[in-house]
């Protein structure tokens, strides 16, 4: 079948693309800006197109000759989330159906309890949902509750906070249960609805066979991962608005997303059927148990394995720009801090430095002063700096790298990053590495800010004097960090 998948640049759909195409399928990706995709691994096996789900004008391409499409999008970390999420949602119905698709996928959350007031996350899954089911399109929603695996947000507030705080106290819905699910059974999900006879118009729980309180999946994540038992002491003080921020400050989720995903846990989740496998059969060897899914995720994380990470995905808020090649186009002033170095090593030597940078391996230079930043991020509601990177050795255009995105990468040779903290203007460091005669090389390092009025003035002249300390510090210590590991 012809497969249509949005959100390819996200967790779930750049893992699932390549099990459709696996599976025989042709796939088609929906992208915002196409290069977003052009590193990943499956890239030439797939067609990728531009479009825009808040656009309904752009969508035609994508959906012609479909049969098949998924919904994999959200857009948690906006404040109006649940307005762009029923407009895309609106847009992406009415174009399945103007196409003749055959099929939708949609991946969402459980629904809230008919007694409960739910939480604005759950509530706009929900809406969603019915927004697709009434679409005139047969439709399969998929209710899943926490997904385990390598990069997803909620395993990895469930791993940093269990690894981090040996004892800690907790909000009250730590003692409610919730039916988590493998990454690997979702997928298996997904793919099979590809299969689901044409009558079928309606939404299925999805879960794993275990059912746990949120501080039994604490305790056994720290029993997988080695670590001592966890003291945790439930109380009734912290509210979701407190507990999101106490979410933000030990994991590298930032608070914008950790709220919603937060307040969503204050009400059980447990499946109420599993009618998927009268149609999508479960693994011969059965659904993926809890204790079997963290080790399964920590493996792809020892390994540097991830495919994905719930970072990977930009928010649609993200400035879409490129770095001008000439600072004029601004159509004002752009600063710039600009070094360049003679490295007595080989341009293979230096790039596997400038590439490896972020995450464990730092900045190279005054932790310290990074480290404030990121947390002064964190502060007004940036990402900080804790998101690190998927892979510690290989990045890919567009990807989370701490608090910049991956914006282009020439292998061995240009390394450019786009400033996601929250800044008066706008940003980029840009690394390139340039062989010389002598068969050493040269290491050039630019950073650009354009300034948005007078506080983006008033910012760049402010940190300006710690530039030297900062930006020189980094390309001196690369450059000796190259010559050292030759």
């Amino acid at each position: 079948m012809r497969c249509l998948v949005t959100g390819a640049t996200g967790y779930i759909g750049g893992r699932l693309t390549p099990l459709l195409l696996a599976d025989g399928h042709t796939v088609r990706c929906l992208a915002r800006k196409a290069v977003r995709l052009r590193d990943v691994p499956w890239a030439s096996a797939a067609e990728i197109v531009e479009g825009d789900l808040s656009k309904p004008e752009t969508l035609a391409a994508a959906f012609a000759d479909v049969d098949v499409a998924y919904f994999l999008v959200h857009s948690l970390g906006r404040s109006d989330f649940e307005a762009a999420d029923r407009a895309a949602a609106t847009n992406f119905a009415a174009a399945a159906h103007a196409a003749g698709v055959r099929r939708i996928v949609y991946l969402g959350g459980p629904l809230p309890a008919t007694d409960a007031v739910p939480s604005p996350h759950l509530r706009s899954r929900a809406e969603v949902g019915r927004i697709l089911l009434a679409s005139g399109v047969p439709t399969a929603v998929l209710r899943a509750a926490v997904i385990i695996g390598s990069g997803s947000a909620s395993f990895e507030m469930l791993r940093y906070l269990t690894e981090r705080l040996p004892a800690m106290i907790t909000p009250r819905w730590v003692r409610n249960r919730i039916q988590p699910i493998a990454v690997r059974d979702v997928l298996n999900y997904l793919v099979g609805c590809t299969e689901l006879p044409a009558e079928v118009n309606r939404g299925f729980d999805i879960g794993g066979p275990d059912v746990l309180t949120f501080r039994e999946m604490m305790q056994r994540y720290a029993r997988v991962a080695g670590l001592r038992r966890r003291i945790i002491v439930p109380v009734r003080a912290l509210t979701p608005s407190l507990s999101s921020h106490w979410v933000g400050l030990i994991t590298p989720v930032p608070n914008a997303i950790a709220r919603p995903l937060v307040e969503s846990l204050i009400q059980e989740a447990v499946a109420d059927e599993h009618d998927i496998a009268r149609y999508v059969p479960d693994p011969p060897g059965g659904l993926t148990g809890f204790d079997d899914a963290v080790a399964l995720a920590l493996a792809k994380v020892r390994d540097a394995q991830v495919e994905t990470r719930w970072s990977n995905a930009s928010g649609p808020d993200a400035p879409a720009e490129p770095l001008p090649t000439d600072p004029k186009w601004s159509g004002g002033t752009a600063y710039t801090d600009v070094r360049e170095r003679v490295v007595d090593a080989s341009p293979a030597a230096l790039w596997r430095v400038v590439e490896g940078v972020g995450g464990e391996h730092g900045w190279y230079s005054f932790p310290l002063a990074w480290s404030i930043r990121g947390w002064l991020d964190r502060l007004v509601g940036g990402v900080g700096l804790r998101r690190g990177r998927r892979d510690p050795h290989r990045l890919q255009v567009g990807e989370a790298l701490d608090f910049w995105r991956v914006e282009e990468i020439v292998p061995g040779e240009l390394l450019r990053l786009r400033a996601e903290m929250r800044l008066p203007g706008r940003a980029w460091l840009e690394m390139r590495v340039l062989p010389t005669n002598d068969g050493r090389s040269r290491y050039q390092q630019r950073a650009v800010f354009l300034p948005r009025g007078l506080p983006g003035h008033a910012y760049w002249k402010s940190v300006a004097p710690f530039h030297t300390v900062v930006f020189g510090g980094m390309a001196r210590n690369i450059a000796r960090n190259a010559e050292q590991t030759r």
